[in-house]
């Protein structure tokens, strides 16, 4: 659906809205149908004259609250050891916009990328990935504000190195906690999984569950590799659940190549999400219950 890595897809009144990472601005594209995000343009919501943070633009994710959305990404000065944590605000409903520059988010001296909101009840928490490429969460006060410190959250992996680009999904109270491993280059890239049960402090570490194995992974026979940084969204009419996400057709050691795919997933026994395998990328799938182009040809329906 994108040529760029790290989605986050949402659907709101009537239309599909994808950002992806894209370095020098952030950016939406807007379709009324998932098969035709592929085609549509751009809409650039935000550039920055700051140099300390108008580049490597990362891992976007927006948030509806209180009738206006709020924006949280990575950005730095091109440097590694410069990314850090940002949120816009928009001034009305409209998700492209136009935003305002809310603020940086955490500890200004310390390296972070991938920020997401954590919504229970009426508390609000920050998850990113942290030094040494780490998950941690803290407390904000409202969406724009951190007002706690920075709690370690321990995570399992299968590669020793990476965990990061937290992304949440609540399902009967129960809140799951998905994330990737390993270096994003490698064709073993994968999300593994913590749940949290509800009423649990999400600040208490040893109140998620960690799963004991990745939940997607590569899928050889298919040419799908690297599939991971994720994203959840409803179909139109709040029937289904799908995940967006980011995967390469080469098993070779590359940042190059990893594109936006999207794929319904369904629910185990237990409660707990079954993601499935990621799918070919010639496979035909039908679109989202509720979307205006899912009773088309088939053509229409690869996404």
């Amino acid at each position: 659906m994108n040529s760029g890595p790290d989605p986050f897809l949402t659907y709101y009144a009537g239309n599909y809205y994808l950002s992806t990472s894209q370095n020098d601005s952030l950016r939406i594209w807007q379709a009324s149908s998932l098969a035709d995000l592929a085609a549509a343009q751009p809409n650039t919501v935000w550039v920055d004259q700051d140099p300390t943070r108008n580049q490597d633009m990362w891992a976007p994710s927006f948030h509806l609250i209180d009738g206006q959305w709020y924006f949280y990404y990575t950005a730095g000065d091109g440097s590694n050891d410069g990314h850090r944590l940002y949120v816009l605000q928009s001034v009305d409903s409209d998700p492209l916009g136009p935003y305002t520059f809310a603020g940086q988010l955490g500890a200004p001296d310390a390296w972070a990328i991938d920020p997401e909101l954590l919504r229970l009840a009426d508390q609000y928490y920050l998850l990113w990935s942290g030094p040494n490429n780490l998950l941690y969460i803290a407390p904000m006060s409202d969406p724009v504000t951190v007002s706690g410190r920075a709690v370690f959250l321990p995570s399992a992996g299968g590669c020793t190195e990476v965990r990061e680009a937290p992304a949440i999904i609540q399902r009967d109270g129960t809140t799951y906690l998905v994330y990737s491993t390993c270096d994003t280059g490698k064709p073993d890239y994968q999300l593994w999984m913590h749940s949290l049960p509800p009423g649990a402090d999400p600040l208490v570490p040893a109140n998620w569950y960690q799963h004991p194995a990745a939940v997607f992974t590569r899928n050889d026979p298919a040419n799908v590799f690297g599939p991971g940084s994720n994203g959840f969204f409803q179909s139109p009419d709040g029937s289904e659940d799908w995940l967006v996400y980011h995967a390469k057709d080469t098993s070779v050691y590359t940042y190059d190549g990893r594109t936006t795919r999207a794929q319904k997933f369904t629910w185990n026994a237990d409660g707990t999400p079954a993601f499935g395998q990621p799918l070919a990328l010639d496979t035909d799938i039908a679109l989202p219950s509720g979307d205006p182009q899912a009773l088309g040809a088939i053509d229409s329906d690869r996404v």
